[in-house]
Formats: structure tokens, sequence, C-alpha cells
């Protein structure tokens, strides 16, 4: 494949410079250069900002954007914030694919061309690589649906990203974008086969209560059907941490009923992703085959 794909990532990080010298490295050589990367500083407090602005010096396709220290991870929103800095930033305006990229990542040279050739002659609309999480020195792939693309690496078709709208500015953004786009006709996709090796493992930072609680909110500001996520919920009870983690699951799910958390301002695809889920319930044919 010729280098003719127009192309621009935005990779929002915060106390990354353990890996995100990894990352830089991995988009440095790849065999299709993005147009555009922008690294979103989300007011990190170690040398992730000095490591940005040297790559920066160093590549011109590379640009930094600074935000201020909150003082904390916000989950989920603070990821979109930052994201939407960044893509504010981006000067090319003609690009056909859109990336959002986690900064403790590392991957082949051929990520990028390998994943826009799936693209070519379909229907995707958002697709990416299977994430490959470091666990005591072991890569473990991170199982998800098929329809599912890791919020760590989503890469855009330019169509796609303008019928979504962008991103819902909260916990579940990763999964509102590809139920939206399933929605409106487009293709959402993971390929395993094309291999992202995820340095600091998804929930690393939260812990395992924390981590399992926000995706119960997570599900509820999505519109989860409450049969689907009690269904959900006995699923994970065999799994470690056993009981406790089905546990914190309901727990940040149905939490979200006495204190007024806000879902999502789109009642079609709220309904649509319930009907989904109640025809998987059922054994019928559904976005997760």
């Amino acid at each position: 494949m010729q280098n003719v794909i127009s192309y621009v990532v935005v990779t929002p990080v915060r106390d990354e410079e353990k890996y995100l010298p990894l990352t830089i490295e991995s988009m440095a050589r790849q065999t299709i250069l993005p147009t555009e990367w922008v690294i979103v500083n989300d007011g990190s407090t170690d040398r992730t900002p000095a490591i940005a602005d040297e790559a920066a010096g160093k590549y011109p396709w590379i640009r930094v954007v600074h935000r201020p220290n909150r003082g904390f991870r916000q989950a989920g929103g603070g990821v979109v914030e930052a994201f939407n800095a960044g893509y504010q930033a981006i000067a090319c305006k003609d690009w056909q694919f859109i990336v959002k990229l986690d900064g403790d990542l590392s991957f082949s040279p051929e990520y990028f061309s390998d994943c826009f050739a799936r693209f070519q002659g379909s229907t995707l609309g958002i697709a990416g690589g299977g994430i490959y999480n470091l666990i005591d020195g072991k890569r473990v792939f991170e199982q998800c649906p098929i329809f599912h693309v890791r919020g760590a690496s989503k890469i855009y078709s330019r169509a796609c990203w303008d019928a979504i709208g962008g991103f819902w500015p909260a916990p579940g953004w990763d999964t509102m974008d590809e139920v939206k786009a399933q929605r409106l006709g487009w293709g959402t996709k993971t390929f395993p086969e094309l291999e992202l090796t995820h340095h600091r493992y998804t929930g690393a930072a939260d812990g395992t209560w924390k981590t399992l609680r926000k995706n119960g909110r997570a599900n509820y500001i999505c519109g989860y059907h409450p049969l689907f996520m009690i269904a959900k919920c006995i699923g994970r009870l065999p799994r470690k941490p056993y009981v406790l983690g089905a546990l914190a699951l309901f727990y940040g799910f149905v939490s979200c009923y006495f204190n007024g958390t806000p879902q999502v301002d789109d009642r079609a695809t709220i309904s649509y992703l319930r009907q989904q889920q109640l025809y998987r319930l059922a054994g019928k044919s559904t976005i997760w085959r």
C-alpha cells in the first residue's frame, strides 16, 4: 500500500513517562506515517511533558498540547476532554481517518497500514487491533466482543466520525460510539491478529474494585437494559475476584439509579442497544455475532 492514506492521531496522556517513549518509537517506525499526531499532556506531574516536547522537536508531524493538572484522574470524561483539546488543535483538514491512541502501547511498523487495508472495500466505520496486556511478564489477550474496539486504539473513518458526532463526554464513550455507528449502518470490529502491547493493562491505575464499579457505572450511562446487566453480573461470578467482581459491577450500575447519574442523551441509540441486548438474551442474531 502506498503512502496515500491521510490520518491524524490524538493521544491523551497523563503521567506516562515510562511508556510514552515506546509509543513514540512505534509511531516513528510506521510504514505509513500520520499526517499529524497531537499528544495531549493532560496535567502530568512527571517527565511526560518533556518527553512529548522532545518528540515534537524531532518529528515535524508531532504537536503537543499542554493542559493544566486537575489534581486527579477523571474516568471517561477526562479522557474525552483531553481528546477534544487535541482534536481542536489538529491543523490538517482533509484527513481520511482519525485515531484515538493511548500513550502506553507498542506495535509493529505495519500496524496502521494493516488496519487501513481492512477498511478498503468494506462498510467498516470503526476498527482496531487486539490489545495484549503485559501481566506478570506475559502477553495476555484482552477478550472483548468482536464488534467492540478497545478505547486504547480506535480508528474511525472520516464519514463514520462525522456521522456519530464525536464522543459522549462520560464513561462509556467507547461503547456508545460503536453502538451508534452500528445503528447508522457502519461496521465495527477488532482484529486480534493485529497486535498491540498494552504496557499498563486496563484498570491498572484504579484497582480491580474501582475499575469494575466504574464499568458498572459506564454500563448505566450507556443505557444497558437491567435484565442484560443482571445476566452480565451473573456471568461475572465465576471469574476472579470471585463474587466480589460481580458485586462491584452491580453496585456501580444500581447506585446510579439513586444518585441521579445522567444517561447518554441519545434515546434512539439506547433503544437500539437495549433491543440488541434482549435479542442476545433470547439467542437471536445481534451485533455480538
